[in-house]
């Protein structure tokens, strides 16, 4: 497990800047393997860490916080120091979509940006597998979100052993050596793996079953994954502990509850860039006492 600090102190003031305003309830959810190793089974995915205790509140706090963003988006893409990497997993029906539209809603498509992957093409498979990924990076300003990500790459393929002990090994370094790359570039990472119990699961593949409307979200083939969700948790726990950096630390979300999590999500990417100590760009003297006939 990497311990090592990342070169770039303006970058890793605010993560820990964060850490010490949310105390134990951030450590609490935020994966610390070098402390203790993550066991998902301890983390209960119905709390509600970040709750007021009234849905209702909790929901009109979302959409104020929905509300902060979109002017906090503003003044990321005017100071353009930063760029900032939002990567959502989750297994089937954790929340991602759910995420993406609860909380950059209001942001301007101008300049948040939503990639959703899937399996690699034949193009992409002749590449190194992170090659894809790379190219959807963030620019100075910019905020990209991940709909799934990188990380498919140490999940489909070890549970289904279609790589080796060691490959993934190999893979979890060259990720953590790629993302400290972003960080010493600019690139603010947060990484959210959306929790929720097998039950909550099969609930919400069951509304997808229910619902004509929904059909074409759900797939025969879900089931089959379904059936490998044991295996499915350790490779996530594995990859939590292997990949928990300082430059780029996992918060596991409990994620039962749609409205916790996309508060607890909200609220992190708000405290993450208003740590940032954004600022406008300087006056251009050249405009003042400027009058335009």
């Amino acid at each position: 497990m990497p311990s090592e600090r990342s070169p770039i102190d303006s970058l890793m003031q605010p993560g820990a800047a964060l850490r010490a305003a949310r105390g134990s309830l951030w450590r609490q959810w935020q994966a610390q393997p070098s402390d203790q190793p993550v066991a998902l089974a301890e983390l209960d995915p119905a709390a509600k860490p970040w709750s007021t205790g009234d849905k209702a509140s909790d929901k009109a706090a979302t959409e104020a916080l929905a509300g902060e963003l979109d002017g906090l988006q503003d003044l990321f893409h005017a100071d353009g120091r930063y760029k900032l990497l939002v990567v959502l997993q989750g297994t089937d029906t954790a929340g991602k979509d759910g995420t993406v539209r609860g909380v950059f809603s209001r942001t301007s498509p101008l300049g948040v940006h939503t990639v959703g992957w899937r399996a690699p093409t034949e193009t992409e498979r002749k590449h190194d597998f992170l090659w894809r990924i790379h190219q959807q990076m963030p620019g100075d300003g910019e905020i990209m979100v991940f709909n799934r990500s990188h990380y498919e790459d140490v999940l489909v393929p070890v549970v289904n052993g279609w790589i080796s002990k060691d490959q993934t090994l190999q893979r979890y370094a060259q990720i953590n050596d790629f993302e400290r790359m972003l960080s010493e570039n600019g690139t603010v990472v947060l990484k959210f793996m959306l929790h929720i119990s097998r039950d909550e699961q099969r609930k919400r593949l069951q509304q997808r079953v229910d619902d004509p409307s929904k059909h074409w979200k759900f797939s025969l083939g879900d089931l089959e994954v379904r059936k490998q969700w044991p295996d499915y948790q350790r490779a996530y726990e594995a990859l939590l502990n292997a990949t928990s950096t300082a430059w780029a630390p996992w918060t596991v979300v409990p994620a039962n509850s749609k409205t916790h999590r996309n508060l607890m999500i909200a609220t992190i990417v708000r405290d993450t860039l208003k740590a940032l100590d954004l600022r406008y760009p300087p006056e251009k003297p050249e405009l003042a006492g400027l009058r335009i006939d």
